[in-house]
C-alpha cells in the first residue's frame, strides 16, 4: 500500500485490513475443507458403492447462517462509522474549489482572496474540504496516499474532506476514464507546514496585476493550468500532445484534415480558439477542444476589467504568447 498520508487513511486502512483478513480466513477455510475432502473421501479403486446419504445437519446450518449474518452486520456498522468519521465537517476546516475538465485540474482558494493555482497546496494537519465541479464529463479526484476518492459530476457539486498528516509531494490522478488524454490528467499536490502554506499564499497574492503584465506574459498565464489549461493539450516545446504544438506555429503552413492548408496567422488562431471544429488540423481528432472558450473568455474579461479597469482581449494575449514560441 502507498504511505498513509492523511488522517482519513488510517480508518480506511483498518477497514480494508479487516476485510482482507476475513476474506483470507474464509478462503483458507474453504480450501482446507475442499482439499481434505478430495483426499480423505475420494473413491477407492474397485469401490462401486454409493456414498453415505446425509440429509443435513440443522445445528450446523443454523450456525453457518447466524455467524456470517452477524459478521456482515458488524462490517456494515464498522463501514458506516468509518464513512461518517471521514466525511463529517471538522472544526477549522479550509475550503478549496476544484474544477476538473478535459484534461486539467484547477484550484481556487476562496478564503485566500480567491487565488488560483494549477497545483494543490495544502497545510499539514488541517482539514481541507474540496468543493468539486466538472465542466464537461465525469472525473474522479484520487490521491492514493490520501485513500479517499470522489467523483466530479457535471451539474452537481460534490465534496471531499482531506486532513494531510505527512509533509511531502504527491500526485493527483483522475480515476475515471474521461476521454482521449485521461492518463495525463494529473496535478501536483504539495503538503506543507503552516508557515510554508502562508508563504505560498503570500507569493501567489503578490503576483502583479494584469495591467502590469505584457500581452505575452498575460497570454502565458491564460495558457497555463491556472488560466484555461491550453498547455494540457498544446506543448510549447514541440513535444507531441493531444493538440498541435504551439512551437513554430505562427505564420507557418498548417495541413488540415480536409486536405487543404492554411497559414497560421491571427485570423486562423482566433478561429481555432473560438470555433475549433471549423479547421481541424490533419492527424488530430475533432470535438476534443472545448467549444465554449469564447464565452469563458468573455466572462473572465468582464471579471478582470471590473477589478482593474483595463481593456482585456484574452484571445489577442494568447496569440501574442504563441508568436514568442518560434
Amino acid at each position: 500500500m502507498p504511505v498513509a498520508a492523511s488522517a482519513e487513511a488510517r480508518p480506511i486502512d483498518n477497514l480494508f485490513n479487516g476485510h482482507f483478513w476475513m476474506i483470507a480466513f474464509l478462503f483458507s477455510l474453504i480450501m482446507v475443507l475442499m482439499l481434505y475432502a478430495i483426499f480423505v473421501f475420494r473413491r477407492q479403486d474397485g469401490d462401486e458403492t454409493d456414498g453415505p446419504h446425509i440429509h443435513g445437519n440443522r445445528n450446523l446450518e443454523i450456525t453457518w447462517t447466524i455467524i456470517p449474518t452477524f459478521v456482515v452486520i458488524g462490517f456494515g456498522i464498522w463501514g458506516a462509522v468509518t464513512l461518517n468519521e471521514i466525511t463529517r465537517p471538522k472544526e477549522g476546516e479550509m475550503t478549496v474549489d476544484v474544477v476538473g475538465k478535459q484534461w486539467i485540474w484547477s484550484f481556487t482558494y476562496p478564503e485566500q482572496d480567491n487565488i488560483g493555482s494549477g497545483e494543490l497546496v495544502l497545510p499539514v494537519n488541517r482539514t481541507t474540504v474540496l468543493k468539486m465541479n466538472a465542466e464537461d464529463v465525469i472525473h474522479s479526484f484520487w490521491v492514493p496516499e490520501f485513500r479517499v476518492k470522489q467523483d466530479l459530476v457535471p451539474g452537481r457539486e460534490t465534496t471531499l474532506r482531506i486532513t494531510p498528516t505527512e509533509v511531502g509531494s504527491y500526485k493527483l490522478r483522475c480515476a475515471e476514464i474521461c476521454g482521449l488524454n485521461h492518463t495525463l490528467m494529473e496535478a501536483d499536490v504539495r503538503v506543507v507546514d503552516a508557515a510554508g502554506f502562508q508563504a505560498w499564499v503570500d507569493e501567489k497574492q503578490a503576483v502583479p496585476a494584469f495591467a502590469d503584465l505584457t500581452a505575452e506574459e498575460r497570454g502565458a498565464f491564460w495558457a497555463s493550468a491556472e488560466g484555461f489549461g491550453c498547455v494540457a493539450c498544446h506543448s510549447a516545446d514541440g513535444s507531441p500532445g493531444v493538440g498541435p504544438t504551439w512551437q513554430g506555429l505562427y505564420q507557418h503552413e498548417v495541413p488540415l484534415a480536409d486536405g487543404s492548408t492554411v497559414i497560421a496567422d491571427d485570423d486562423y488562431i482566433t478561429t481555432s480558439i473560438h470555433d475549433p471544429n471549423s479547421q481541424v488540423v490533419g492527424g488530430f481528432n475533432p470535438n476534443i477542444m472545448p467549444q465554449n472558450y469564447l464565452e469563458q473568455f468573455a466572462a473572465r474579461e468582464q471579471e478582470v476589467e471590473a477589478a482593474e479597469a483595463i481593456d482585456l482581449d484574452i484571445t489577442a494575449d494568447i496569440i501574442a504568447y504563441i508568436k514568442t514560441l518560434q
